[in-house]
């Protein structure tokens, strides 16, 4: 049965919520895809300006989990909130996170990536704007709640938008684009946190997202949704936008109608297709990855280093939280370069080993500081040291448990059930990261040393799931690694 069949049979037929922009659309629907014959602006829509326009998404959600940081004395003092009421107002945003995942793989199966990317941005918006005026901690609540929900459909939507735009030889670089944002938008929060106050750096919370929306409009839908939603044209001119105009798309082309056309001609897939093997392994590698990201503690120290600086007797914990956050994005800016040439799996195995050395110094170092007197010598090197194993946990954490969960799970789940079974792995991701957060304030307060111990127990687990379980995918399409399931 031919791929249109298929489509016409099997499926409703829909059209994005955004159209994907007639201003490059070829001219009518004889001309051939490849023709010369068809006038079309030579500048085609590059993938990496794509990548570059929804990596805005990734920016806000690192302003979002960097936001605590740099403002937990001033809000607490402002708006008389105690330590537990501010570690709730830190969490929350997991919450929110959490209501947005789960829904936003049927949003984007239903209108799109790109709408999908304009629904997340509206709520960020309104919850940046309801922190900055915040006078009490409900409104304060209710913007978190508001922006969590954005940055949950950003962290399902654009590694996959980016996977699905991307050649397979540059899939891992482009798709570790994502966590780079995400650290660029932290470092940049902890940097204007030095100079502004918690009310003007929510007010510039919303640049991100005021800037996406209007990009949306200039970049192409999905090529494979476009494909899966039976837009066999929308789906062509998009890859050979993608590709650039004179590129010969013919052999992705058939790649992709393949796949489509092999799959499920159900329109809705239930919790009970998951036990086949081709659905539950992927599922398994990509809830397992994005499960222990968060169990390594890496929120817990990112949305209070500051309050951990102080306690390692770092008087300038502001500016050392800052330095922080630009070691995370030149760490993960190497990621990015490595992705595609030493492969995902071994950088995983080496991103968590270095890990689990730097959290047991960490662990160490405050240990020994809560048995020896403030004034000793020892106490200061201790407080040195402590600095470096949380520099290194970033580091390890930014080398490949940061950036490369989103993109094997955006890799692996198969187009069919990806909105479900990608919704159901960025779920627990951010139930994981709201336990994380919640109780990282609380297990400090109990004992730092100890909380640090857990986290490299956990990071130890991170070591060797990867070492087991997951396959590497670097070099291959979407189509060839998901058909290597069956």
């Amino acid at each position: 049965m031919s791929f249109r069949e298929d489509n016409e049979e099997g499926r409703e037929l829909r059209k994005p919520f955004l159209h994907t922009g007639s201003w490059y659309r070829m001219g009518s629907r004889q001309s051939s895809i490849m023709g010369s014959t068809t006038q079309v602006s030579r500048e085609a829509v590059s993938v990496v300006l794509c990548v570059l326009i929804v990596a805005l998404g990734p920016i806000q959600f690192g302003f979002t989990s960097g936001y605590s940081s740099p403002t937990q004395d001033a809000i607490i003092s402002d708006l008389k909130l105690s330590v537990s009421e501010y570690s709730l107002f830190g969490s929350l945003s997991n919450v929110g996170a959490m209501l947005g995942a789960l829904s936003s793989g049927q949003i984007s199966e239903y209108i799109g990536r790109k709408g999908t990317l304009l629904v997340g941005s509206i709520p960020n918006i309104i919850g940046w704007l309801a922190i900055s005026f915040a006078r009490d901690s409900s409104f304060l609540y209710m913007g978190r709640l508001l922006e969590g929900f954005g940055v949950g459909i950003f962290s399902y939507v654009v590694p996959v938008y980016i996977a699905e735009i991307s050649p397979k030889n540059l899939r891992g670089t482009l798709g570790s684009v994502n966590q780079l944002s995400v650290t660029i938008g932290i470092m940049i929060v902890y940097l204007l946190g030095l100079f502004v106050n918690w009310r003007v750096l929510a007010v510039l919370g919303i640049l991100p997202c005021t800037i996406l929306i209007p990009g949306l409009f200039f970049i192409p839908e999905s090529p494979r949704w476009l494909a899966k939603m039976g837009m066999t044209e929308e789906f062509e001119t998009s890859l050979q936008v993608l590709r650039g105009f004179d590129a010969d798309i013919s052999v992705e082309v058939q790649e992709i109608k393949r796949a489509v056309a092999s799959s499920s001609r159900k329109t809705t897939i239930r919790f009970s297709d998951l036990k086949r093997k081709r659905y539950w392994f992927p599922l398994m590698v990509g809830i397992g990855l994005l499960a222990l990201q968060q169990l390594s503690g890496i929120n817990g120290v990112m949305f209070y280093s500051s309050t951990i600086f102080e306690d390692a007797g770092i008087s300038s914990s502001k500016v050392a939280t800052f330095g922080v956050g630009a070691i995370q994005v030149i760490a993960t800016g190497i990621t990015t370069w490595l992705a595609d040439k030493s492969g995902r799996r071994l950088l995983l195995i080496v991103s968590t080993s270095i890990m689990i050395v730097s959290l047991l110094l960490v662990a160490v170092a405050f240990f020994v500081e809560g048995v020896i007197s403030e004034d000793s010598h020892l106490y200061s090197i201790l407080g040195i040291l402590s600095v470096v194993g949380i520099v290194g946990m970033v580091i390890g954490f930014s080398l490949g448990l940061g950036p490369l969960p989103w993109v094997i799970m955006s890799e692996i789940l198969p187009v069919n059930i990806k909105g479900l079974a990608g919704g159901i792995a960025t779920m627990a991701n951010w139930l994981i990261a709201f336990v994380i957060t919640m109780t990282a304030n609380l297990l400090l307060t109990w004992s730092a040393g100890g909380t640090f111990t857990i986290y490299a127990v956990l990071a130890a687990f991170a070591l060797a799931f990867s070492a087991i379980y997951v396959p590497e995918t670097k070099g291959r399409t979407l189509e060839e690694i998901q058909s290597s399931f069956r």
